[in-house]
């Protein structure tokens, strides 16, 4: 009998290779399985399910967990305002965590005697991927082709064509993944340092040239309504890609630090994440106290890096979550964003919430909880310690 082995399977060139490879020059079983982190509908399921049963794998199966990964990743992705380097909103990179659990949780219910990836040797993908495996299924050996064997896509695309595979090689150009949180697009001009993605590259075309304005509701932190249809996160953050990819939002090349060490680019369009996040922190910016906004500040950036490079099963995350769950009791409203091509703005919030209430003053105009004696004397003492300094150690003041 053959033995059999667990594919982490997309129907890109990477994955397509592994196919060909494992069963035709290792001889493997080879059992694709297809983690739908929300960048495939029914009709391309079909379509990916029927090519890799042409390809000659022994079995094919898909896996939905965009729940799963919207209630035990995304909502705290938001919570945090969470965008690596300030520019990212880790659209593969926290998919890849739940994508690896479900495959390493099939694997061991198979019995499988190797779990594969497609991943190269020059990326974050397959310390994300290893990570969980080792974690999840440590008996079951993991195989990895395209690490292995060094190989270019130029080299994957000559060794389908000997296959007999027909492909769009076209599209192989770049490497694209899909995803609830985003779509990913690397390779050619990504690969350097001065060139940014031509416009055919992205996977959406620019088609709205006016303006307009749309209302996002949050309620806890959680996405909820959108332009004032009640809806639930996951079908809200579809309805706001759609939405925003028409005004080509969402786009930019990402650079930063790998897990291996070196530095990568990448390009994405993640429309929903970046309008979400960008309403998100705005809405909290007037429901939350500065300490908390500052608290806020120092844990999301760790609980971003730690999911960023794999280690979503490190238990310090979970405190993490705790932390951010709890600080969004009062990040209820709603926040209105302007969207023209390739931009947008947030033109303001309604809260009832909101810190900033007339009650109490009107910033720069009118003071209303206090009297102008009651700021001299916090003044006074607010200053003190400025004071006694430079009196003690008569320094000159800075001019």
């Amino acid at each position: 009998m053959k033995k059999t082995v667990v594919l982490a399977y997309s129907g890109g060139l990477d994955t397509s290779y592994c196919v060909k490879y494992l069963s035709q020059e290792r001889e493997l079983e080879v059992h694709a399985v297809l983690v739908n982190t929300g960048g495939f509908d029914k009709e391309e399921l079909i379509s990916v399910e029927k090519r890799a049963i042409e390809m000659g794998v022994a079995s094919f199966k898909a896996i939905n967990v965009e729940e799963s990964f919207y209630n035990d990743c995304v909502r705290f992705l938001i919570f945090g305002n969470i965008l690596k380097n300030n520019t990212y909103p880790l659209s593969v990179s926290a998919e890849r965590v739940f994508q690896a659990l479900a495959i390493a949780k099939f694997a061991r219910d198979l019995n499988a005697d190797y779990v594969a990836h497609g991943s190269t040797g020059a990326g974050n993908d397959q310390v994300r991927f290893d990570l969980i495996f080792q974690t999840i299924c440590p008996d079951v050996e993991i195989i990895t082709p395209i690490r292995d064997q060094k190989l270019s896509r130029e080299e994957e695309i000559e060794f389908l064509k000997q296959q007999g595979v027909d492909m769009n090689w076209d599209k192989a150009k770049y490497s694209i993944n899909k995803g609830l949180w985003g779509t990913s697009v690397g390779g050619a001009e990504t690969l350097t340092s001065d060139q940014y993605l031509p416009e055919e590259a992205f996977p959406s075309t620019l088609k709205q040239s006016e303006s307009t304005q749309i209302e996002i509701e949050f309620t806890r932190g959680e996405p909820t309504g959108l332009n004032g249809e009640k809806l639930k996160p996951v079908e809200l953050i579809k309805a706001l890609n759609h939405l925003g990819s028409e005004y080509a939002i969402g786009r930019d090349v990402h650079v930063g630090d790998t897990i291996i060490g070196i530095k990568g680019r990448v390009g994405f369009e993640a429309a929903a994440p970046i309008l979400l996040i960008k309403a998100h922190h705005a809405l909290e910016k007037h429901t939350l106290t500065k300490w908390q906004l500052q608290m806020k500040d120092q844990l999301s950036p760790w609980y971003g890096n730690l999911v960023h490079e794999g280690q979503f099963l490190e238990p310090a995350l979970r405190d993490i979550e705790n932390f951010l769950l709890n600080s969004q009791r009062n990040v209820s409203g709603k926040v209105i964003l302007e969207l023209n091509p390739y931009r947008f703005h947030v033109v303001g919030i309604e809260s009832a919430h909101d810190l900033m209430s007339s009650k109490f003053g009107a910033y720069g105009e009118m003071n209303k909880g206090w009297t102008g004696e009651d700021v001299k004397g916090f003044s006074k003492v607010f200053g003190n310690q400025n004071q006694i300094f430079y009196q003690v150690n008569n320094h000159e003041l800075k001019q």
